[in-house]
């Protein structure tokens, strides 16, 4: 138990700080400057004048509380404290803060540390009785633990009641026992201080973890929290104070002049030293500290943002932020900069640092001091018209951010002259890379595309069997041989690798159409194909922005712009508007995408979307037309006398170099990232593309097929001229089709009349026997005689 004790009083857990109130008194009566953890807010720097406090009093986060409950509409809410001095101490302040959002405190319930579980059940059970559900809970993880495992008891867990816990207890999560957190904390929210992640702070904690293990063998592994963090800060600008004292001054004690009616421990005196000391760490800054900027001014530590977590499984889950400038807000927008000694706010930004430049040039002094104005997400926050606003209300004496020149603006202000040019266009996100797609080889050519190629392949088979069946060998056979030779003969022709010769004419002049067809499709799937395997690409997902009122995506821009009412202008459903304020928020916008509440879009001026592709140049890209805006200006009041000594050092600076530098130094170096204007994105080849050679192979394809059936209707006519039914004539034509056709004896006229295949009757006198088949009836006109036996003729005209 004492090596717990110890691990506590390290990590300056809260209560343990209350404790040493008292004793951190009594040295601040001899004048020894105390730093401490200490969270109670009845301990006062204000009333202390040797005491620094190294963490945020309890007090701070009551506005965060009332935040909450204000986002979720409750009216009444409960209020549990621990009974000491420490629990009571956040009370009046909670209250007050309640009371600023109309949220009445229904009930105050102290709960003693020393309360047994019998006393906490029966409290639960008079709090069920009571009509308001919203419960606020300020209690250390060892009473904490077992007023959850009772409130579970008491069924007041399930949905219906809402539970808030403040910091003390969500920045020490991790000494409460998982098994607890599991049964009976599941849902609740919670508040603890933030913590940026660093490289310096992960180094540490694994340090830390090594020397834990070390030190404390036999214990379970406790996680650092902010507090230990604070605790380390604090000793930190301790030592460096103590290094810039050094030897100025010598340490000893100034003894009381009199010793009536004195304690021992006035009697020790009062410490020289300590009043340097003071003077040294009371303004003081520790920049990227490891609990981030641990800033001390007054001898206060200042407030950094809260963190709001949702307790779900072992621990939380961040679920927003809270500052006091931006209130609640989903992604965290850190504060601007300030200088340590003077306090000042460090202005960052193109138009500062134009602004700086300006300045210099004139001929006089003009003292300014930077002031920064949020723009925060809440519907009723201030925006850029506001801003403009302070200065006919002489809050501001001139707004020297990147101000949009307007003609609304323009009548309650001075603008100078433009120090930069703007115009409104989109960003939307590319497309995924294909290169990465095993089926990136269907790429090249659209889907109606390969349906009329594949079309195309089979008609031109089909036509060189038709034309080469009666007359070539290789296109005769059984009949699964002849369908395959459709298909294989006319695919082949792709890489050109049919062997089957060629017999007749039309088969040559169908062939040598469709050759050169296959040659300039081959040739533009290959070159396409070759593009979308080395070329780096950037395609957009939409080209266009009507694409985004058609496809009802939502569409981003920022925060206070006047970009939005030019998006009302073009027709855009307002509804689909969502704001943004950093680039930060514009990638997650993107990257999530309209249908995961994110946007389909960005669109703003041109110098902020330079910004964006600047910083993630391989994920978005500029579409659409660009649309000419006025530009960017310092705003004065009406009248004001500096306005024309300023435009005239603007156009010094614009002029000069030190612009080219400025604009730089905020988009970075053109060539850092690929240039995406003008950029040549391949593209799926359409059938559009094809339409005339396609047409070209069809119609000569297609005029080929029908003489040929012209000719050899014409070489069996006599089949034609019967008597027989159509059906029959065209069974007949059909096996006169199978047939193989011999060339040297098919036609009469061609051969000698002596031909055992053919008889000719002149009507004077009978033909001599013959094997052929011949006419004998008188006046018959001559006929062509086909080869083969009797009773393959017989056949043939018998079907």
């Amino acid at each position: 138990m004492g090596k717990r004790n110890e691990l506590n009083v390290f990590r300056g857990v809260g209560a343990w700080v209350y404790l040493q109130i008292k004793k951190l008194k009594e040295k601040i009566r001899v004048r020894v400057p105390i730093i401490s953890p200490a969270t109670s807010p009845s301990l006062s720097v204000k009333e202390n004048p040797f005491f620094i406090r190294g963490a945020l009093p309890s007090s701070s986060q009551t506005r965060a509380i009332a935040a909450i409950v204000k986002n979720y509409n409750w009216r009444e809410v409960v209020v549990i404290y621990e009974e000491s001095p420490y629990g009571t101490g956040i009370l009046p302040y909670l209250t007050d803060a309640l009371l600023e959002i109309n949220t009445l405190v229904s009930y105050r319930s102290g709960i003693s540390p020393s309360a047994n579980d019998d006393q906490i059940l029966r409290e639960l059970y008079k709090l069920k009785t009571m009509q308001t559900r919203v419960f606020i809970v300020h209690l250390q993880e060892n009473l904490a633990s077992r007023f959850f495992l009772k409130a579970k008891e008491a069924g007041m867990m399930n949905s219906g009641y809402a539970w808030i816990i403040t910091d003390v207890l969500t920045s020490l999560l991790d000494l409460v026992d998982t098994s607890v957190i599991e049964s009976s904390m599941q849902g609740v929210l919670g508040l603890k201080s933030y913590v940026p992640k660093s490289k310096e702070l992960d180094m540490f904690t694994r340090r830390w973890r090594k020397r834990f293990r070390q030190e404390y063998p036999d214990m379970d592994q406790v996680e650092l929290n902010v507090f230990g963090l604070w605790a380390y800060e604090s000793i930190t600008l301790l030592a460096e104070a103590v290094e810039k004292v050094g030897t100025t001054a010598i340490p000893k004690l100034k003894k009381p002049d009199t010793r009536e009616n004195i304690t021992d421990l006035d009697a020790l005196g009062t410490s020289e030293v300590g009043s340097l000391l003071i003077d040294s760490m009371q303004n003081t800054e520790l920049k990227s500290g490891l609990s981030g900027d641990f800033c001390i001014v007054d001898r206060e530590l200042q407030p950094s943002p809260y963190q709001i977590v949702n307790i779900i499984g072992k621990g939380d889950k961040i679920i927003g932020f809270w500052t006091e400038k931006d209130g609640i807000l989903h992604k965290l927008k850190m504060n601007v900069e300030r200088d340590p000694t003077t306090q000042a706010v460090i202005a960052t930004g193109l138009g500062p640092d134009v602004f700086k430049e300006v300045i210099q040039s004139l001929k006089y002094a003009v003292p300014y001091e930077f002031i920064p104005f949020p723009i925060a997400h809440s519907p009723t926050s201030q925006n850029y018209d506001d801003l403009v606003h302070k200065i006919t209300s002489k809050e501001y004496d001139a707004v020297v951010g990147v101000i949009t020149i307007l003609a609304s603006r323009s009548e309650y202000v001075d603008f100078t002259l433009p120090f930069s040019e703007s115009s409104i266009s989109a960003v939307v996100p590319v497309r995924n890379d294909d290169r990465k797609n095993a089926w990136i080889f269907l790429k090249p050519l659209k889907a109606e595309l390969w349906i009329a190629t594949g079309a195309l392949f089979v008609f031109i088979g089909f036509v060189v069997w038709a034309l080469e069946h009666r007359v070539n060998k290789d296109f005769r056979g059984p009949k699964r041989k002849q369908v395959g030779m459709i298909f294989w003969f006319s695919f082949s022709t792709l890489v050109f690798a049919h062997k089957e010769k060629i017999t007749s004419n039309l088969s040559r002049f169908v062939l040598i159409v469709w050759v050169f067809v296959v040659l300039v499709l081959t040739s533009s799937y290959t070159a396409s194909l070759t593009s979308m395997l080395t070329v780096q690409q950037l395609q957009p997902t939409i080209t266009d922005l009507n694409d985004l009122i058609k496809n009802g995506e939502y569409v981003g821009y920022q925060k206070g712009s006047f970009v939005k009412d030019v998006l009302t202008r073009m027709k855009f459903d307002s509804s689909k508007f969502r704001s943004c304020s950093t680039l930060e928020e514009y990638n997650d916008a993107l990257s999530r995408g309209s249908k995961n509440g994110g946007v389909g879009a960005i669109v703003d001026e041109l110098p902020y979307l330079r910004l964006l592709l600047n910083k993630y140049c391989r994920k978005y890209i500029m579409v659409g037309p660009t649309y000419k805006a006025a530009s960017f200006g310092f705003a004065f009041p009406k009248g004001s006398p500096l306005v024309p000594d300023v435009s005239r050092a603007v156009l010094k600076v614009i002029e000069g170099e030190t612009m080219n530098n400025i604009i730089q130094k905020w988009f970075g170096n053109e060539t850092d990232c690929p240039k995406q204007d003008g950029m040549a994105i391949a593209s799926s080849l359409t059938l559009d593309s094809f339409k005339g050679l396609f047409l070209i192979a069809g119609v000569s394809a297609g005029s080929a097929l029908p003489v040929f059936f012209v000719i050899f209707l014409y070489q069996n006519r006599v089949i034609l001229a019967t008597d027989d039914s159509i059906g029959k004539k065209l069974c007949a034509i059909a096996k006169v089709f199978d047939l193989k056709r011999d060339d040297s004896n098919s036609m009469s006229k061609n051969l000698p009349l002596q031909s055992p295949e053919i008889g000719i009757s002149d009507g004077l006198g009978e033909s001599p026997a013959s094997e052929g088949f011949s006419t004998t009836e008188t006046g018959t006109p001559v006929h062509e005689t086909m080869s083969g036996t009797i009773e393959e003729r017989l056949h043939i005209y018998s079907c």
